[in-house]
């Protein structure tokens, strides 16, 4: 068990950092995107959902584990990415 704790714990890691990175792109959306009437785009979500259930599919992830947790995501990082957006440009 303590291997596997290990395993775990070292992919929580691997995956912060992945976030951060996901982070600074969002952020460098913001500091883009000319309104902040273009930050949310339900387009954008749904195509997003698509190619990570594509690409969970091909991994071998649930969708049930995929699809949820990339929805949650992609909200938190459009409140990241208004929240960058109102201080760049305030």
């Amino acid at each position: 068990m303590a291997e596997v704790r290990q395993g775990v714990d070292a992919l929580d890691r691997a995956l912060v950092a992945l976030l951060a990175e996901r982070q600074a792109y969002m952020e460098a959306a913001a500091r883009i995107k000319p309104s902040r009437d273009v930050v949310h785009d339900d387009a954008r979500i749904e195509d997003v959902v698509a190619k990570v259930l594509a690409a969970a599919r091909d991994a071998g992830l649930s969708p049930d584990i995929a699809e949820p947790v990339w929805r949650l995501l992609i909200d938190r990082c459009i409140a990241h990415e208004f929240a960058t957006w109102d201080r760049t440009r305030n």
